[in-house]
């Protein structure tokens, strides 16, 4: 085994000793997360659903990546932060939370060092998502997240907050994931912060940092070893279990690969609500974090990361990928005064699905949105982008969907003369 899967397995062994002595410093995590302080409907940021752009989206950023200190719950709390390469303040990021082990640190977590540096920063992500999410390590108290009274949960808010008051992030697009201690605090915010966080991906955990509610729907990854003897796979399937539940799921057994096959096995769950999947990846190996098919331990090879992107990045962006569409645009105004609607149909005259669009366009002088339908615009002036919702997500080849706004104009009445989709120009009409 690598020198990080000894030094994992030997650092929660210690955790559990401390739960099997009554160690109180778990003990607290798990008995008292759910204070009425930290629910999701006091103190979370806004909901998942409610909103696309964050506060920081078209503002001159002050963050960049580095390390940060912020007070939360009487206390400096630290966190890494990464932001993407040539930072676009009027795109919508993804925004990634990797927590680390027991012992672990957020260095360890934004650098990948423990297994293979770069590669495995963020868990393997970072690399994977190309600059198109932002990323966060915190730092736990004792190197660990025994959320004692809620507190690691009224961090990630804080710093949720602190973030998107500054930087650009697509509201729906929040995620977490974690190996052993870091799992269970991503699976206690699943619990408690279901309709903050669109996903997350839990990898060999156990319930270790509580679980507030746990009782709403959250599309939900669960990644563990056969032979896992710090945190079994008994209660990594009962993690997994409940989110079956929630998420109205049917209920089975996954097939799981063989001992000594060292391969790895991965289920999609059928008959989940919408935008609510359950997927689980059982591989055959112990307590590691990044294991490999065809050889033991830890390695920057890992499949994990890939399934993991997957699993995250099936859920819509702000922006879709350029250069997809094939489209034709018409505007029809109707104007009046000092005011007027625009009533758009976008075409799609390609030969695929349009799946999550962005439509681009940029408003003459003087007009200004005040309200609009079938899509989020950002900003009201200018150069604006109007983004899909969930009903109208995807548009079939030959197939159509109408959006439109109504602004307040100083005299000129016009259309935007051009229209992007997805990047690329359309056909006017």
């Amino acid at each position: 085994m690598t020198r990080t899967g000894t030094f994992l397995r030997s650092a929660v062994v210690a955790v559990l000793v401390v739960l099997s002595l009554g160690g109180t410093a778990l003990g607290r995590g798990q008995t008292q997360t759910t204070h009425p302080a930290t629910t999701a409907t006091d103190t979370a940021p806004q909901r998942a659903a409610a909103a696309s752009a964050s506060a920081g989206c078209g503002k001159t950023p002050t963050l960049t990546s580095g390390t940060y200190t912020i007070q939360s719950g009487g206390k400096s709390r630290t966190f890494i932060l990464r932001v993407p390469d040539g930072y676009d303040r009027d795109h919508g990021y993804r925004l990634i939370f990797g927590f680390h082990w027991l012992g672990g640190t957020s260095t360890d977590v934004s650098t990948g060092r423990t297994v293979e540096t770069g590669t495995w920063a963020y868990y393997g992500l970072q690399r994977l998502a190309n600059n198109s999410a932002i990323f966060v390590a915190p730092q736990g108290l004792n190197n660990g997240w025994a959320n004692s009274g809620g507190e690691d949960i009224t961090f990630v808010d804080d710093m949720i907050r602190r973030i998107e008051a500054d930087l650009c992030v697509d509201t729906t697009q929040r995620f977490a994931l974690g190996f052993s201690y870091g799992a269970a605090m991503s699976y206690s915010l699943a619990c408690s912060r279901a309709t903050v966080f669109r996903a997350v991906a839990v990898q060999s955990g156990g319930q270790l940092s509580g679980c507030s509610g746990g009782t709403q729907p959250i599309a939900y990854l669960g990644v563990h070893g056969l032979r896992d003897n710090v945190l079994g796979i008994a209660g990594g399937r009962a993690l997994r279990d409940k989110f079956v539940q929630n998420n109205g799921c049917t209920p089975q057994n996954p097939p799981e690969p063989a001992q000594g096959s060292l391969t790895h096995r991965v289920t999609t769950y059928s008959g989940c609500s919408a935008g609510h999947p359950v997927a689980w990846a059982a591989f055959d190996e112990g307590h590691i974090a990044a294991p490999q098919d065809g050889a033991p331990g830890d390695s920057g090879r890992s499949w994990v990361p890939g399934e993991v992107w997957k699993f995250f990045s099936q859920f819509q962006t702000s922006d879709p990928s350029p250069g997809t569409a094939s489209c034709r645009v018409s505007d029809t105004i109707s104007a009046w005064n000092s005011g007027l609607t625009s009533n758009i149909t976008i075409t799609n005259t390609g030969t695929t699905a349009v799946d999550g669009w962005s439509l681009t366009f940029t408003l003459p002088a003087g007009q200004t949105i005040t309200s609009g339908w079938n899509a989020d615009y950002s900003p009201a002036s200018g150069q604006v982008t109007a983004k899909n919702v969930s009903h109208n997500a995807t548009i079939a080849p030959g197939a159509s969907t109408t959006i439109g706004f109504q602004a307040v104009h100083t005299g000129n009445t016009a259309a935007p003369t051009t229209y992007t989709l997805n990047g690329a120009a359309c056909t006017v009409v």
